[in-house]
């Protein structure tokens, strides 16, 4: 039985230290290297060989190395592998953090503002609490609600939405198709943090601009994949809204000549919102690879039929 690690070299580098550590009867060997696949039965990667099941013929465990999985084609992966997402302490508070801020940066009208230093121009504009800021997060998971949790002490009106019902303190959580307009009418300011699958992709479109308040704005930290670039444009260079601050494209890097790179209203970060931190990823792992061990539940286990 064998651990296989494939990824950057420095989170290897850690990942085995604290394998040799904590658990020194699981070896723990780094891509190329393998040694005999066919004791391979755990695999911790971003993306998967594409001949997964012919490389590591008794895989077991599929490990993201991140929040997502939309990077592997579930269909295509063996039945009996389970696949299991990172959940992690140190990437929630990032993400939790870069939410923070670009909620903020939008509260405080800091695209405006930059806007008006480009132009040299001195113009006050009113300042609001955050408590007359409502802000909306779609996908009350880990992330989600690290974030609305964040964003409740900082003072903003929050609510949140997701497939199913959730609930969280001081947050007012809408649910399902049927409670999504409702939800989209009373947001400011709106985050996605939904995982990327069939049914929510291009969730971010005209339907969903249109139906917010004019002079909102748009935080996409989530996947590339959920946005519908052309409505985004459209919406902003029609004054309906007021920003976005998108973390997160498709494809990346954004090729050269793409709108958003000079786009006035739209501030990009090259998918920084959030990352694995090593050190606590690697504890998060080897508890998972406990639980696995004694039959308990693991953390971040992925239910195929709905992508997440």
């Amino acid at each position: 039985m064998a651990f296989v690690y494939k990824g950057a070299a420095r989170r290897g580098a850690v990942w085995s230290d604290a394998f040799a550590r904590r658990m020194p009867q699981l070896p723990f060997r780094t891509w190329p290297d393998v040694g005999d696949a066919r004791e391979v039965r755990f695999l911790a990667t971003w993306q998967a060989p594409e001949d997964l099941a012919q490389t590591f013929p008794n895989l077991e465990v599929l490990f993201s190395v991140g929040a997502g999985v939309d990077q592997f084609d579930l269909s295509a992966l063996p039945a009996e592998v389970r696949v299991v997402r990172m959940v992690e302490p140190g990437l929630v508070a990032c993400m939790a953090e870069y939410v923070a801020w670009a909620v903020l940066s939008l509260h405080r009208g800091a695209p405006l503002y930059l806007g008006q230093q480009r132009r040299g121009e001195w113009k006050q504009h009113s300042v609001q609490p955050a408590s007359t800021r409502r802000v909306g997060v779609m996908g009350m998971g880990q992330l989600g609600c690290a974030a609305l949790a964040q964003l409740r002490t900082l003072g903003f009106d929050c609510a949140g939405w997701n497939r199913s019902r959730r609930e969280e303190p001081g947050v007012r959580c809408y649910a399902g198709e049927a409670e999504l307009a409702e939800f989209i009418a009373r947001t400011d300011i709106l985050v996605c943090l939904l995982p990327l699958t069939g049914e929510t992709r291009a969730i971010l479109n005209t339907n969903v601009f249109d139906a917010l308040p004019a002079g909102a704005s748009v935080v996409n930290a989530a996947r590339g994949g959920h946005l519908v670039e052309a409505d985004l444009l459209a919406a902003l260079d029609a004054g309906h809204l007021c920003a976005a601050i998108l973390d997160v494209c498709e494809p990346e890097p954004l090729p050269r000549g793409h709108a958003f790179w000079e786009h006035p209203r739209i501030w990009l970060t090259p998918h920084v919102a959030s990352e694995t931190q090593d050190e606590t990823a690697a504890a998060a792992l080897l508890d998972n690879l406990r639980r696995y061990h004694e039959g308990l539940p693991m953390q971040g286990l992925v239910d195929r039929s709905r992508g997440y």
